[in-house]
């Protein structure tokens, strides 16, 4: 993902409040992260669910990608349920 430009949707900046994730987390987890899925029919762009550590907390970032403007738009940010995924935080659980 780029990070020429990030914006952020309202409900992402609640979300990052709500769970303290700040914003330093939500750079460090695109720029290092893994794609756990891709939503390449999300309209209006292209989004993806990453990955990323903070230290030993484990924070998913939906984000979509506007390549025309080159922003990476946050839509949403959370520390992953252990019940709903599995060890590693990379499949969900069935």
């Amino acid at each position: 993902m780029t990070l020429d430009l990030l914006i952020f949707r309202v409900h992402a900046i609640q979300r990052m409040f709500q769970r303290r994730i700040s914003l330093d987390d939500v750079r460090h987890v695109l720029a290092t992260g893994k794609v756990v899925e891709g939503y390449p029919d999300d309209i209006p762009y292209p989004s993806r669910l990453v990955l990323g550590w903070c230290g030993p907390r484990p924070i998913h970032v939906v984000a979509a990608e506007n390549t025309e403007s080159q922003e990476t738009i946050v839509i949403t940010v959370y520390e992953p349920d252990p019940s709903q995924w599995e060890p590693g935080f990379m499949r969900r659980r069935q």
